[in-house]
């Protein structure tokens, strides 16, 4: 029954003029839906990376450095003497008050079942079997018992080969979401350019064909249709553009620069925490052939992953002076601190433990000293990556803004013209 309407409508020209202005509508209307669509997905995505999943990709970060720093600070703690250090104390302290608060915070935002839930939980069960060591380690130092040091490495087994993993396994989860919500974010809606593209060559023909039957060169809807429609493709166009270009340069100047600056922050943490240990067991604890210190073994592997881990930020801060200044000083401090552990292991190998110790703890000239400015640095550097990042998704996520809505609202009104235009052809046969 409407086929066969349709057909007969077709035979006459007002007939066709109404399918006409119908199909004109529908399109420039289809234009504006799909649009609305695509980047309301793409403006949730962009708003996930700036709200969720960056902040909790750098929570995550900051619940691994929290852990790594506790370790350090535990052992420099111990190293102090029966009455512990209350430097080391109080850091530490934060330390393990920070990670704990952290992960509460993150498994508010984070569904149980997912693999970052299951990390969470292996956390926060295994951080009081840590802190309880640790605990111990010090009560028996208080006591001048040789068990306090087997206690703190104890802790430290559980804490590298538990809860450090337990906790980049988190952060890398963590970073694979950030990852999703970019591609999301900057994935080209090719459904609504091919829907602008369609419409607007509609718009084109029906004008050409009314130009063709009248030789009036302007119908006033169809004008007003076609430009609502060019301005919704354009603003599609150099909306989606910038916001890319704008996620793109949050994404390479600040997302992979934290990623690199954090992991080399832990390097450095879990370096000095490995030297803090092998003053502490005194060549107790041998690596699996039997013939090393294995705190000195992982000591020298920490700065090796951390001299690579400086050498790619250095590069990613490539021409941005003040990213650039503090890996520079980083790099400078690190091996400063390398000297100067050589010296303290060549004066406890002499035999001379309280000069060595001075040399690592003491505050002149120590190794402690090179590793807390390595650490000053690196968070300076990570403070200016995460502005860098924060600017950038920000502004992304604002060249979407207004689109939607703003898409929609013109293809009503481009529908609406392009119907009145072609009214107005009709009323000529009335």
């Amino acid at each position: 029954m409407v086929t066969a309407r349709l057909r007969a409508a077709a035979t006459t020209e007002p007939g066709r003029l109404q399918i006409i202005g119908a199909v004109l509508a529908l399109l420039v209307v289809a234009f504006g839906a799909v649009t609305a669509f695509e980047i309301s997905d793409r403006a949730t995505a962009a708003d996930d990376v700036v709200s969720r999943s960056q902040p909790l990709s750098a929570d995550a970060a900051d619940i691994y450095r929290s852990l790594a720093d506790a370790d350090a600070a535990a052992a420099s703690g111990f190293l102090a003497g029966p009455q512990d250090s209350p430097e080391a104390h109080e850091r530490y302290a934060k330390d393990i008050e920070e990670a704990s608060r952290l992960l509460v915070k993150a498994a508010a935002n984070t569904d149980a079942s997912t693999k970052s839930g299951h990390e969470i939980t292996t956390l926060n069960e295994g951080l009081p079997s840590y802190t309880g060591l640790i605990e111990r380690a010090r009560a028996n130092n208080r006591q001048g018992l040789p068990l306090g040091g087997a206690y703190l490495r104890y802790a430290n087994q559980k804490m590298a080969g538990e809860l450090l993993p337990a906790a980049e396994r988190l952060y890398t989860a963590e970073t694979g979401r950030l990852d999703h919500d970019y591609d999301s974010a900057r994935a080209w809606p090719f459904f609504s350019l091919g829907a602008g593209v369609v419409a607007l060559a509609v718009l084109f023909w029906a004008q050409r064909r009314n130009y063709a039957r009248t030789n009036r060169v302007f119908n006033q809807g169809l004008v007003a249709a076609t430009a609502a429609s060019l301005v919704v493709l354009l603003w599609l166009a150099v909306g989606h553009s910038v916001a890319r270009s704008d996620l793109s340069d949050a994404n390479v100047r600040g997302q992979q620069s934290l990623d690199v600056l954090n992991r080399a922050r832990i390097d450095s943490l879990k370096a000095r925490a490995n030297e803090n240990l092998t003053v502490v067991a005194r060549g107790a604890v041998l690596t699996a052939d039997g013939k090393n210190d294995k705190y000195e073994t992982d000591y020298g592997t920490g700065m090796k992953a951390l001299g690579v881990e400086l050498g790619k930020a250095g590069k990613l801060a490539d021409g941005d002076t003040a990213g650039s200044e503090p890996v520079a000083d980083a790099v400078k401090d690190v091996t400063e601190w390398q000297s100067r552990h050589r010296t303290a292991r060549k004066t406890d190998d002499g035999g001379d433990y309280d000069a060595a110790l001075d040399q690592i703890i003491g505050s002149k000239n120590s190794t402690g000293e090179s590793f807390n400015r390595v650490d000053k640095a690196l968070r300076q550097a990570l403070a200016h990556e995460q502005d860098e990042f924060t600017r950038a998704a920000e502004d992304g996520r604002g060249a979407l803004g207004g689109l939607p809505i703003g898409a929609a609202a013109l293809a009503l009104l481009g529908a609406v013209a392009a119907i009145v235009g072609v009214n107005r052809r009709l009323s000529e046969f009335r």
